[in-house]
């Protein structure tokens, strides 16, 4: 019989500064998620053969970790710098573009969409010693059909998106069909391989999930399949106990995932560990599809609406003073790009630079999502970024 093919996915997110502010103020609660980082290549290193792992890390929580001062002050905790140097490890880890400040990008005005997918592009290649990453994961599973070409645009190859959003464009596809194979979608004239994530077993995955149990439910779920089924499955990989716990008799990597590579290992089963990457070059894309506009679900939320981060009037007034605020950014910044050289230029591309920043950071999804405890972080960003617009208009008008 055929294999199963299974892509585990983790998505590794940490708003700016927040692992510093944690462990200034939650001493352990930022351990445990430096830990939960650093538990994952130790967890694998005995099943390099077999593990196979996609991780998407925002931008942010990338800038912490690399940052020298932040990894002297976690000396004698986790040697940050060598946990970076382990994730490079290429038979166990790949890794997902995503938007650098973690924005969820339909939510998110689309002048912004391509400087977060770049920033996110210069500090991977940076930090991982590589110049391609083929798959891109939307933040918060956030996608829409118009970020298409902007993806195309910068290599990307294939997008990860939610099982509920996918309809077929070429008559009825079965529900396996629908899940387990990869399809392409187009727009603009562009297209891109979708790779669908399995809702209900994603869920799993979080919530923590016995490997036997995993097994027959792949097994049970694709066997009507008449080609070789890519499972996917997707959640937070440093929240919740079931990842962050110290106990190897309650953690995700000792009690499921090393228990079901010793499976794999033993011949007991038909599921395959597997890079995305590596199925689409033996068994391709098939079916045209459009991906309906949504999220992935988080708590209560179904992510079809986008109620997580527009549920509020204080959230809707801070996206909307967003987008406000981002034409008025694009409108300064075409001004200063066509200025000649000379220090007017120089001085001007400065608080351009500077402005930027913070509004791409004012966008983070977190400021959203926690409404009123988080939504001053949107507006903090905002007025240093208005600020920043007038230094440019000063300079502009002489």
């Amino acid at each position: 019989m055929s294999s199963i093919h299974h892509a585990l996915v983790l998505n590794l997110h940490q708003p700016p500064n927040n692992l510093e502010n944690l462990l200034a103020e939650q001493e352990w609660e930022a351990k445990e998620v430096l830990f939960a980082l650093d538990r994952m290549p130790r967890a694998c290193w005995d099943y390099e053969d077999l593990a196979r792992v996609h991780l998407s890390m925002s931008g942010s929580l990338l800038e912490t970790l690399g940052s020298q001062s932040f990894q002297e002050k976690m000396y004698g905790t986790v040697k940050v710098g060598d946990l970076l140097w382990h994730l490079q490890n290429e038979k166990i880890f790949n890794i997902l573009g995503t938007g650098y400040y973690h924005p969820v990008l339909p939510l998110t005005p689309q002048a912004d969409w391509d400087e977060h997918i770049r920033r996110w592009q210069g500090i991977g290649k940076h930090l991982f010693w590589r110049e391609n990453f083929q798959g891109f994961w939307p933040p918060e599973m956030g996608f829409c059909m118009e970020m298409i070409p902007h993806l195309v645009k910068h290599g990307y190859r294939y997008v990860l998106v939610d099982d509920i959003y996918v309809e077929s464009l070429e008559g009825e596809m079965s529900w396996q069909e629908l899940r387990y194979r990869p399809h392409i979608a187009e727009y603009g004239g562009e297209k891109i391989i979708v790779v669908v994530r399995d809702r209900e077993l994603s869920n799993a995955q979080l919530s923590g999930m016995d490997p036997g149990w995993f097994i027959h439910e792949l097994e049970e779920r694709t066997k009507f399949c008449d080609f070789e089924p890519l499972v996917t499955t997707c959640s937070d990989g440093d929240n919740g106990g079931w990842f962050r716990n110290h106990n190897k008799l309650a953690n995700f990597w000792y009690v499921f995932y090393q228990s079901l590579l010793e499976k794999v290992r033993a011949g007991e089963t038909r599921v395959k560990p597997a890079f995305i990457h590596d199925y689409l070059d033996v068994h391709g894309a098939h079916g045209r599809v459009k991906v309906h506009t949504g999220a992935w679900n988080t708590e209560d939320h179904y992510g079809d609406d986008f109620t997580q981060w527009t549920g509020t009037q204080e959230q809707k007034d801070a996206h909307a003073r967003v987008t406000s605020i981002s034409g008025r950014f694009h409108l300064l910044h075409d001004q200063v790009s066509a200025l000649p050289d000379g220090p007017t230029a120089m001085l001007a591309e400065h608080q351009i630079n500077e402005a930027h920043w913070r509004l791409l950071r004012a966008e983070t999804s977190c400021n959203f999502y926690w409404a009123q405890a988080w939504v001053p972080k949107v507006h903090e960003d905002l007025d240093a970024c208005e600020w920043h617009l007038f230094e440019i208009k000063r300079i502009l008008e002489g």
